[in-house]
């Protein structure tokens, strides 16, 4: 893990052996990542970037695992990103901002090749952490792209005041442990151009500030949270995400695949802050 602090904002942990994702989350002195608080997929690329406070999901796939047609095998639990080191590491400044980059090579499920090209930037005068990403195809051929941020928390640092709160709630607000039950999940539209906004909090157990989520709606036009507290799990997750919550046959016969063709690329990017 790789440290990346500015001098407003919560303290990172940058995963170079991971896509460059964030492991710890510092906040106040206290570390939001779920830690070893989540499910056990089955995965353990997943397993491990799941204890970790942000991970990518794509491009090749999103959730669980689907076959391949042909029968040529199955697309992994949440795409082929996980568990590939980041290379070309920088790290510098812009004015007041820190900034770190690196490049990702991605072998896809299918024999497939992509690329992450990926900056992080702190701001110096709000400490809010941005992220910019673009997915390049570098294969020969076509590929449908998807991708999706997990935002995870540990839910153990949640009271009963703290809320989810976004336009694209129903309502406005829904309670952090929203559902029946151990856990619960929704996939709702967060736009289709400009950038959406969701909070969760207060959270005292950090002051009681909440945590900002702002994310690119051209590219990532739904938001997905989920939680799940069956033991030894207890965590929450914040998504912003491509598609759709239905099967990638669903996506497909609907004409929702997104294909870069050889040398294409696609953008992506979020930003949050504890206000």
């Amino acid at each position: 893990m790789i440290s990346f602090r500015g001098p407003r904002g919560p303290s990172l942990a940058l995963d170079q052996s991971s896509v460059f994702d964030i492991g710890a989350c510092v906040v106040d002195g206290v570390d939001l990542a779920p830690g070893r608080s989540i499910p056990d997929d089955g995965d353990p690329r997943i397993d491990h970037s799941l204890e970790g406070f942000l991970f990518t999901c794509g491009p090749d796939h999103i959730r669980h695992p689907q076959p391949m047609a042909g029968g040529k095998g199955r697309y992994p639990l949440h795409g082929s990103f996980s568990a590939h080191p980041a290379q070309a590491l920088s790290f510098s400044s812009d004015g007041d901002d820190l900034l770190a980059s690196a490049t990702i090579p991605v072998h896809l499920a299918d024999g497939g090749q992509a690329e992450l090209r990926r900056q992080w930037r702190i701001k110096g005068e709000s400490g809010e952490v941005q992220l910019a990403d673009q997915v390049v195809n570098t294969s020969d051929r076509p590929m449908p792209v998807f991708l999706m941020y997990h935002i995870n928390l540990g839910a153990r640092h949640f009271d009963e005041s703290t809320l989810l709160e976004g336009a694209m709630l129903e309502g406005g607000t829904l309670p952090w442990a929203f559902g029946e039950g151990d856990g619960s999940i929704f996939c709702v539209p967060a736009g289709h151009g400009g950038w959406a906004e969701v909070r969760l909090g207060p959270m005292r157990a950090i002051g009681g500030k909440r945590l900002k989520v702002r994310f690119r709606t051209d590219t990532l036009p739904y938001l997905q949270v989920w939680r799940n507290q069956k033991s030894p799990a207890h965590v929450l997750g914040i998504e912003p995400v491509s598609h759709r919550w239905v099967s990638r046959d669903d996506l497909e016969r609907a004409g929702e695949f997104v294909i870069l063709q050889p040398g294409e690329s696609r953008d992506y990017g979020l930003a949050f802050s504890f206000v």
